[in-house]
């Protein structure tokens, strides 16, 4: 459930209809229900109650700082992949000891700025990286407590540009490689292997390959303890999905009752890492009609947002449903629903049945609460979104739409280039 609903054929979130929004900051803008954000973290957070755990929002689903604040408030940790996410979780209020660091790429700068903060634990995703941080960690005077990224090998049935837990995927190390890492980082004395890791993918509808990997770190985590390796904590990722389309995908109350059933008596505090499945039906992107054309049998409707706003429909084939913020009576018609970027794959619908829209009508794409923002850019040189936060009957601007100037801040003419008009 989530709070963007109709009243009077008329598209509201929470107690403000989003017409008055757009009139105010304009188009296209991501609009973001604080009731909704907070609801669905405290379902997931409450699925975990018998048991220990970390619930650690996953930031690269949304990184924005007020989003970050909204669920940092309500007690969860952040997931991180960049020294970029560290300092947002930071400014956001964040425990450091409610912070993971995953990533299969960590620079030295952030190894060390991460451990200045004093966060939770790195997920390793190789013996290299392990290597690395041992290293800083020694020059530090610290210890750093690890976790080993497990690659299980399990098929989770999604999308393969976010599937991460097979062989062939960049990520973690292979399982039956991982009990000689977890041997090489116990000799070594700046770390402390005290965790588990394991993320299969993302956008995940069926319970069994969760529960497939767990079997497999569950006979890991034996093999540890008898070589009197203490792990402590059993970090399970992400990747429970949402519906967009047709997709049904389990309450986090079942997918949370499967795991700490099968789980058993592991005695670990559970990490869990969502993302998608508290902010994607959380959010929406509104955008405008700019224009509407016909090339013989095939209908366009041109908008204001295009790919560099809301990417995965070009990246992915990804489906969001998309509606009119006024609802009009009439026949629905097939159109293509594509934005002004100048690439071919710029479009948030393909043959999609919509009512007739018209110029300066505004569309709803929903379920772009997740992987929205986050995966913004400025090609085309267009300048990024504005974000809103709703809550109850107020809205709040959390990130101002950029300007111009804003797109060539940090660019410099070199003095010996001829002067421009």
């Amino acid at each position: 459930m989530n709070d963007f609903q109709l009243h009077d054929n008329e598209l509201w979130c929470e107690e403000v209809p989003i017409r008055s929004i757009a009139e105010d900051v304009g188009t296209p803008f991501y609009l973001y229900s604080h009731r909704t954000l907070c609801r669905h973290y405290q379902v997931f957070d409450e699925a975990f109650r018998d048991v220990p755990h970390i619930v650690c929002f996953s930031a690269k689903a949304n990184s924005n700082v007020a989003i970050l604040r909204t669920l940092t408030g309500q007690g969860s940790g952040i997931d991180i992949v960049s020294g970029g996410e560290l300092f947002r979780a930071l400014k956001a209020g964040a425990d450091p000891r409610k912070i993971v660091y995953s990533g299969v790429g960590k620079r030295e700068d952030e190894i060390s700025f991460a451990l200045e903060s004093g966060i939770l634990l790195f997920n390793i995703e190789s013996f290299q990286e392990l290597e690395v941080i041992d290293k800083i960690a020694g020059k530090m005077g610290l210890k750093a407590p690890v976790a080993i990224r497990v690659n299980p090998d399990v098929d989770p049935m999604t999308h393969p540009h976010i599937s991460t837990g097979l062989k062939e995927n960049k990520f973690g190390i292979q399982i039956e490689q991982s009990l000689e890492t977890y041997r090489k980082a116990a000799k070594l004395r700046n770390v402390d292997p005290i965790g588990v890791d394991c993320h299969i993918g993302s956008q995940i509808t069926d319970i069994t390959p969760f529960l497939d990997a767990l079997d497999r770190l569950k006979k890991l985590i034996g093999l540890l303890r008898n070589e009197g390796i203490a792990v402590r904590y059993l970090d399970l990722g992400g990747g429970l999905g949402i519906t967009y389309n047709l997709e049904t995908p389990p309450h986090p109350a079942d997918y949370a009752g499967a795991i700490i059933k099968r789980a058993g008596d592991l005695g670990v505090t559970f990490i869990l890492e969502p993302g998608r499945v508290i902010v994607g039906n959380a959010g929406i992107l509104v955008t405008r009609v700019l224009y509407t054309k016909s090339n013989e049998d095939k209908n366009f409707v041109v908008i204001d947002a295009g790919m560099n706003d809301l990417i995965r429909p070009s990246l992915y084939g990804s489906y969001h449903f998309i509606q009119p913020v006024l609802q009009k009576p009439g026949e629905k018609v097939q159109a293509d629903i594509v934005g002004p970027i100048c690439e071919s794959g710029d479009f948030l619908a393909k043959k999609r049945m919509l009512p007739a829209a018209g110029r300066g009508d505004l569309l709803a794409v929903m379920s772009a609460g997740a992987y929205g923002f986050t995966m913004a850019s400025n090609y085309n040189s267009r300048p990024r979104a504005a974000e809103v936060l709703v809550r109850d009957r107020e809205y709040f601007v959390i990130r101002e739409r950029e300007a111009y100037d804003d797109l060539v801040r940090g660019e410099h003419i070199p003095a010996f280039l001829p002067a421009g008009r």
